[in-house]
């Protein structure tokens, strides 16, 4: 007489047991023996360890995550109430200036002592200069075809970019600056009111400082207050 085989050995499946139990929240009331049987994977280390201190680990990670954007939250914070307070200050010290050339000077200055901003330049077409007793003073330039030539097409076609500059493009944008034994960056913005008013021009010897993914929101609205500025201080029928 044949033994019959043995019929195979059942196992059930995980998702259906793990939507049974969270069906069934109160299956393990009664059960507090079991609980502490339970073995799981440890998080870190080969072998298992208790559901407990597998909780525990787990609550302690989700506390040092929350911590985490937490501290990240404040440090952007921090920097938003720094930079605006060094955006007040400039915008303050340019209202300041009693003429255009005060005007270049202070926003040279400002932005050196407070963004670390070393050059840049205010180009200006030559209308906006025609009627002054004397030569615009750096960083003022006088717009001509080559400059404005080369400054639309580094914008290719925006308001404002922050892009690499080359030393010829330094030499040629910023004369009044040192240029940089290798490639520096900028940050260009053109100045409109209405009229076409010039270009900005914020340039660093680190190729990196202004980079292409970065926000250009703080150079259009230091453009849109450079073109009132130059407007209100130009002694031009415009003013």
């Amino acid at each position: 007489m044949t033994r019959a085989a043995p019929e195979p050995r059942k196992t059930l499946d995980p998702d259906r047991v793990a939507e049974w139990l969270a069906r069934h929240p109160d299956f393990f009331v009664g059960r507090e023996g079991l609980l502490q049987q339970l073995k799981v994977p440890h998080p870190e280390a080969q072998g298992t360890t208790s559901l407990l201190e597998r909780l525990v680990y787990d609550l302690r990670r989700r506390a040092e995550q929350a911590e985490w954007r937490l501290e990240q939250l404040l440090e952007s914070a921090r920097h938003n109430e720094a930079q605006f307070r060094r955006t007040r200050e400039l915008v303050l010290a340019l209202l300041e200036a009693e003429d255009a050339d005060t005007l270049g000077q202070t926003l040279a200055t400002q932005m050196a002592e407070r963004f670390q901003i070393p050059a840049v330049a205010l180009w200006c077409p030559a209308e906006l200069t025609d009627h002054e007793p004397l030569p615009p003073q750096a960083p003022r330039q006088v717009l001509d075809d080559h400059a404005g030539v080369r400054l639309a097409a580094l914008l290719d076609g925006r308001a404002s970019r922050c892009t690499r500059l080359t030393q010829t493009d330094w030499s040629r944008l910023l004369p009044h600056a040192k240029a940089p034994r290798q490639a520096g960056s900028c940050a260009l913005a053109r100045l409109t009111l209405g009229e076409p008013m010039g270009y900005l021009v914020m340039a660093s010897p680190d190729p990196d400082h202004f980079r292409a993914s970065m926000d250009t929101l703080f150079t259009e609205y230091l453009g849109d207050v450079l073109a009132r500025l130059l407007m209100r201080l130009s002694p031009s029928p415009h003013g």
